[in-house]
């Protein structure tokens, strides 16, 4: 049946047509922003995920050049303590030297300029405001953001611990302190022989000139003072550093730090290797005055005797141990700043190239695609043309 009203064949080729017109335009679009996926539009749940990934993306540009700057602290601070180490080398040289009864005046001249031009290196030793060679404490870098299957984001952190190397002598406190935060206590008053004790160190905030004394076997006093930014994992941190330097025959020891110093107790485990027992004693006290780690260099006398000259060459191998440690632990710390600032391009380009993936173009497919829909186009045109004249040839039935 015909009709003049309803034309069924101009409908279809109409709707036809304006499927190729839409598909058309979606190609163009494809080709000109370079996108399977530009808006939410095209497709919600591709580009909710892709700008998630973006996001995280441009994030960890900011986290990467965060770990440019902290690579760049560290690095200052680390060949500053290279340097320092080099002169506590000379100045072991002059030490040995100094030995002998003759020159010791001049060689005296020489240790304390080495010593001026050591504080020189350690106060200059400065990046964008930041020296790691004084004060205590730790600084916290941004190393990456955790994203969890819930979305939820939670940064982390490279923790850089700060390693004093100035030349201040210290002075311990005097008033103990009998309880509460700061108390450092031992277990027992001996370690038994092939066993170990504890000191406790109770939770709390720790005052810069706080002092902590540790009494080894009677002979063997560990002191430190604690330093401005210090919590008592550094305090602990460093005992244990100066345990494990002083060299106790049969002594070793071991540290628990925990989350948070202000509300948990740090430990140190003393272990006696010996065959008989070891007395033990621990206290802390407070007013005391904070020292750097190479103090004793202000003190240091190779001229008046014979004797302080052999003190002077026993003093200098610590501090030049004090140096050279402090120096690797800058350098560990540098090269893990570098190992993750390297990881966050790796992470960069792989989330790019992932979103890459699920929103651009196929720029070949899309050519193919626009060459056929705009044939399709041409013959939707012509088909369409063709289906509005089929109502013409009505007319010749009404001719005469």
């Amino acid at each position: 049946m015909s009709s003049i009203l309803t034309n069924t064949s101009s409908m279809i080729a109409l709707e036809s047509l304006r499927k190729t017109n839409q598909s058309l335009a979606q190609v163009q679009s494809e080709i000109s922003t370079g996108k399977r996926v530009s808006n939410a539009k095209d497709n919600a749940a591709i580009w909710a995920i892709s700008t998630v990934m973006s996001t995280d993306a441009e994030s960890f540009k900011t986290i990467r050049n965060t770990l440019d700057l902290a690579s760049s602290t560290v690095g200052v601070a680390r060949s500053a303590a290279e340097e320092v180490t080099s002169l506590l080398q000379d100045m072991k040289s002059l030490i040995i030297a100094a030995q002998e009864p003759s020159g010791r005046s001049k060689i005296q001249a020489d240790v304390n300029e080495l010593s001026a031009q050591i504080t020189g290196i350690v106060n200059g030793a400065q990046f964008n405001g930041e020296n790691l060679l004084k004060n205590g404490g730790a600084v916290s870098v941004v190393s990456s953001l955790d994203r969890a299957s819930n979305q939820t984001v939670t940064p982390a952190f490279i923790s850089i611990n700060r390693v004093d190397l100035q030349v201040i002598g210290g002075v311990m406190g005097t008033t103990a302190i009998a309880s509460g935060a700061g108390q450092a206590t031992a277990s027992a008053a001996s370690i038994a022989a092939a066993g170990n004790q504890t000191v406790t160190l109770t939770a709390g905030a720790v005052a810069a000139g706080n002092s902590f004394q540790i009494v080894i076997g009677g002979a063997n006093t560990i002191e430190y003072i604690a330093r401005t930014n210090d919590t008592m994992n550094d305090v602990t941190r460093n005992l244990k550093s100066l345990i494990d330097a002083r060299g106790i025959t049969g002594i070793s020891v071991d540290m628990t730090q925990v989350a948070n110093p202000l509300t948990t107790n740090s430990v140190l485990t003393i272990r006696n290797a010996n065959a008989s027992a070891v007395t033990l004693a621990a206290s802390s006290f407070t007013g005391g005055t904070p020292g750097g780690g190479l103090g004793a260099l202000a003190s240091l006398d190779v001229q008046t005797s014979d004797a302080t000259a052999a003190s002077a060459l026993a003093a200098i191998d610590g501090l030049l141990n004090t140096a050279i440690n402090a120096a690797s632990a800058l350098g560990s710390s540098q090269k893990r700043i570098d190992n993750q600032g390297e990881f966050m391009s790796t992470l960069i380009d792989s989330i790019t190239a992932g979103v890459g993936t699920i929103t651009d173009a196929d720029m070949e497919a899309a050519s193919a695609r626009l060459q056929a829909l705009q044939v399709q186009q041409q013959l939707g045109i012509q088909a369409l043309s063709i289906a509005n004249q089929s109502a013409q040839s009505l007319l010749t039935l009404f001719r005469s």
